[in-house]
């Protein structure tokens, strides 16, 4: 069995195969398998993130997973190569989705990374860039960003730019204060305790823009809801929402949606929106003749994330054309499976796959709350992949074995990858030569001493 990708799902249905006695071989393009744990879930979320890095290595240490860093399916190996020659059995896609959403404006396409930055790399640059051997993009963030978003990453999006913004502000000032103290103490109370106000710092802060109402933000959902737990839904999003525009003086705007670009001297300089309005059916409508202007050198699109095109990964739009939602198949003659984020698009996906997503989606929204302990975040969402990964493995390990000649094959390919990127087949080794920037002999104990 082929895995692709080692963060919370692939870890656990890798994990899970090998304790059933499968040789699982784990493809992981980064050179650790932590995912958006370590590139899309916040730095001042250092817990959470140090517990997590600690279950995704006990799964991977299993010894019958043969782990393979830095590489990517399509190029160092490919999907043909892995199913005709060498005959694996079951290919499981874990890949997640880092592919952001469009946003739909194409005249803003010739601005990115120029004026114009997308939530996934937004976050991965702000969880790296203090670490000085940083090689990624590096981005100025201009003060009075435009942010387009609403749901639970677009307050993550307004909190990293908003504590970059006052930590640089407040440093110009002799005043130093690390962003992730900023984020746990409030952009508020740390001003409060140095007698400074935004208009005394020249900071103006970001705007979070929506289409629809606050009350109507998905920042807490339920699928059917009675009309009492509405009410007490759009109470809940009011109150995720008003914590962050307070705590960390972030500026909002609702029902506008973007319609134009303003440039300058070839400059990205603003947007034009259009108000909206509700309808009684639930849908949003724009006003005609309700247009207006927002100055600013900086938007940054938060909508949503797509899974990566793949080479022979069919794609039905902007999504993987799975052939059935429910199992995740994509190509049961050849074994292809999906898991997790690589589900995201629309479709009627069953109660069992749907409860799984939806308990990493209310630990977000717990999280943002300030409702979430750290024991239950991480096992409720690593609970949630192994039932969503067990469906998928009654399928793939019901399939024919690999013949032993072809096992041996595979295994030799395996070796050869290992030598090319400098891997000794050690894990525990390599992730102890590999820890991430800001990992302290702290954190190391800290999240082993967390498994279970």
């Amino acid at each position: 069995m082929v895995v692709i990708g080692g963060a919370v799902a692939g870890s656990e249905a890798a994990v899970m195969a090998a304790e059933r006695g499968a040789l699982v071989v784990v493809i992981e393009q980064n050179a650790r398998p932590y995912g958006k744990i370590e590139d899309g879930l916040p730095r001042w979320h250092a817990a959470l993130r140090r517990k997590e890095f600690g279950r995704i290595d006990a799964n991977l240490a299993h010894p019958n997973i043969l782990f393979v860093p830095r590489t990517r399916l399509g190029e160092e190996l490919t999907l043909d190569e892995l199913i005709d020659e060498y005959g694996v059995g079951t290919v499981i896609l874990a890949n997640g989705a880092w592919r952001d959403r469009h946003l739909g404006l194409t005249a803003l396409d010739r601005f990115a990374g120029a004026g114009l930055i997308y939530q996934n790399p937004l976050v991965r640059w702000f969880n790296h860039h203090p670490d000085p051997g940083w090689t990624g993009p590096s981005y100025a963030l201009a003060d009075g960003a435009i942010v387009i978003g609403g749901g639970l990453a677009s307050l993550d999006v307004v909190k990293i730019l908003n504590l970059e913004l006052y930590q640089r502000a407040l440093a110009a000032r002799g005043i130093d204060v690390d962003v992730v103290e900023l984020e746990h103490s409030g952009i508020d109370k740390v001003l409060e305790a140095h007698a400074l106000t935004p208009e005394a710092l020249g900071v103006r802060g970001c705007t979070l823009f929506y289409r629809r109402s606050a009350e109507d933000m998905p920042l807490a959902t339920d699928a059917d809801p009675t009309p009492e737990r509405l009410a007490r839904l759009r109470k809940t999003r009011l109150k995720i929402l008003d914590k962050v525009l307070r705590r960390y003086l972030v500026n909002f705007e609702p029902n506008a949606v973007a319609c134009g670009v303003l440039v300058e001297d070839e400059r990205l300089a603003g947007l034009v929106f259009r108000r909206t309005r509700a309808e009684d059916g639930g849908g949003v409508v724009e006003v005609p003749g309700s247009e207006f202007e927002v100055r600013s050198q900086l938007v940054v699109s938060s909508i949503g994330s797509l899974p990566e095109p793949l080479p022979g990964i069919p794609m039905k739009r902007d999504v993987y054309a799975f052939r059935d939602w429910d199992t995740g198949e994509l190509d049961a003659e050849r074994g292809i499976y999906g898991l997790g984020n690589v589900l995201t698009g629309r479709g009627n996906i069953k109660e069992s796959r749907q409860s799984a997503r939806e308990v990493v989606r209310r630990l977000a929204e717990r999280r943002h709350a300030g409702e979430l302990d750290l024991d239950t975040a991480s096992e409720e969402a690593h609970a949630a992949a192994r039932r969503e990964a067990s469906e998928v493995l009654d399928q793939a390990l019901a399939r024919p074995a690999m013949p032993g000649e072809r096992v041996e094959a595979l295994v030799a390919r395996v070796y050869r990858r290992w030598d090319e990127v400098g891997y000794g087949g050690d894990y525990a080794g390599w992730i102890a030569a590999h820890r991430p920037w800001d990992w302290t002999e702290d954190e190391i104990s800290g999240g082993e001493d967390g498994d279970d």
